[in-house]
């Protein structure tokens, strides 16, 4: 990845990651991110599911969304974050949190071409549940027409990580004999738990049970 303007980190350089490898990491590892738009002239946030599929990331959502009627019109940022840990210092100021995230700039194009607003939506699903696309009735005409497809290029992206203990072992506060360390965390997935209203006889699917071990 080249750094543009946008991308380029100009404080805690150390933490960025340039290679398209780190990028692919980020994005992998989840399925949520955050649409940065401007809507009637103020900003608004949106967090929806993604799928990334090769140099495209795909996000979805109702044809009657304002924040997805206005971003083709003009340059959005989507951003995914991973926390991986809780970093507590000695002192509040060095006190932080380890990392992984991706910013992407661009302009999306809503996708016209049925078998790519298909292709799209499968990516979508797949992302976030491994097998649910053959397994589920997939989206009918109608369904289809009250669903928007948008696709983002990955050419404008920076990528930001920060790992490891505390920044202060080596400064006068290590002398306090205060704890200090990391508490780590991660998402997991647990059980499948049913819906109420499922027969008795239906059970968990092989993709579902994999999801959470």
């Amino acid at each position: 990845m080249v750094p543009t303007e946008r991308t380029r980190l100009r404080r805690a350089r150390e933490k960025a990651r340039t290679s398209r490898a780190d990028l692919d990491s980020v994005l992998a590892a989840g399925f949520v991110c955050h649409v940065g738009v401007v809507v009637d002239d103020a900003p608004m946030v949106l967090p929806t599911a993604y799928g990334v599929l090769g140099d495209t990331l795909y996000l979805h959502g109702s044809v009657a969304s304002r924040s997805l009627v206005q971003a083709p019109a003009s340059t959005v940022c989507v951003t995914v974050t991973h926390v991986d840990g809780v970093v507590l210092a000695r002192s509040m100021f060095e006190q932080s949190i380890n990392y992984r995230s991706a910013m992407i700039y661009g302009i999306p194009r809503v996708v016209e071409d049925p078998e790519e607003k298909l292709t799209g939506l499968r990516t979508l699903t797949e992302q976030c549940a491994p097998g649910q696309w053959e397994y589920a009735r997939q989206p009918n005409r109608k369904e289809l027409a009250a669903t928007t497809v948008l696709a983002l290029g990955l050419d404008e992206a920076s990528v930001k990580v920060r790992t490891g203990p505390p920044d202060d072992a080596d400064t006068p506060d290590a002398a306090l004999g205060l704890w200090a360390g990391v508490v780590p965390m991660s998402v997991v997935r647990g059980a499948p738990v049913p819906d109420p209203a499922l027969p008795s006889d239906v059970r968990v699917p092989s993709h579902i049970a994999q999801m959470s071990r």
